[in-house]
């Protein structure tokens, strides 16, 4: 159950990477994309009562969907 958990938590960092990387760096935005996911991978890791010894896997997870996203390029535009 901690894979997928860890999977989703890199899921929805990666929208959240993509909007951080468009914004001032320290700015409020900028921390508030890093830190809004944060309540949607805690409350399953309590619910389903997930350790807490495997909070640096999801950190890790997150912290690679923040990249991944903030690769993202846009979609090629049609003339």
């Amino acid at each position: 159950m901690f894979v997928l958990l860890a999977v989703f938590a890199f899921l929805i960092n990666i929208p959240f990477g993509r909007l951080r990387s468009k914004v001032k760096k320290f700015s409020w935005r900028w921390f508030a994309y890093i830190h809004i996911p944060i309540p949607f991978i805690a409350l399953p890791r309590i619910l389903l009562g997930i350790s807490y010894y495997f909070i640096p896997l999801f950190l890790v997870a997150s912290v690679a969907g923040q990249i991944a996203g903030s690769r993202l390029k846009p979609g090629a535009q049609k003339a």
